[in-house]
């Protein structure tokens, strides 16, 4: 998923302050949270854009919900709410938690299979994948889809490496045209 420029700005200064106070892995755990909250329920971010409701009401609720987390993240989310763009929570959590993993020298790898893959499966494409991409690793995020045949698709960054069967059958097309 592409970030917009705003969500990438608050992830990075999120990113340095963490890095600064010695937090990045629990302010990463703090935001996959927040991720997965706002995710799972479509219901909480119309609530926090309802105009019925005060900025310090929607600030209250923030505080509640996420009790738990790093006060980084609440006075994030509350700056948010402050400036209207609480909409970019999500956005502005993947952008910091891709931050995170560089960091740490691993990459983001969206795997397109017709069938899920076993642990064994993303391992030896982590170790297969990791060195073509420059990381030490690779975090593998398997996606099915049905409409694969048979072979994987893999999207690590900008970088598509296409070993489907379909991809295969375009590229054997291409040759045999030219």
């Amino acid at each position: 998923m592409r970030q917009s420029t705003v969500a990438n700005r608050y992830a990075q200064a999120l990113f340095e302050l963490a890095q600064q106070h010695q937090q990045v892995e629990t302010v990463e755990q703090d935001l996959r949270v927040v991720r997965d909250v706002f995710n799972q329920n479509p219901d909480f971010s119309l609530l926090l854009q309802s105009p019925k409701l005060t900025k310090e009401q929607k600030k209250q609720l923030i505080q509640q919900t996420f009790s738990g987390a790093s006060t980084y993240v609440i006075n994030v989310l509350c700056i948010l709410i402050d400036r209207r763009r609480d909409e970019e929570v999500v956005a502005i959590a993947d952008a910091f938690i891709e931050l995170a993993l560089a960091a740490r020298g691993t990459a983001v790898a969206h795997v397109y299979s017709a069938t899920k893959l076993s642990e064994a499966d993303q391992a030896a494409l982590s170790s297969a994948f990791a060195a073509r991409v420059g990381k030490q690793s690779l975090q593998i995020n398997n996606i099915v889809d049905s409409t694969l045949i048979g072979g994987l698709k893999l999207r690590i960054g900008n970088r598509i490496f296409d070993g489907s069967l379909r991809g295969k059958l375009n590229r054997l097309e291409r040759e045999l045209l030219r």
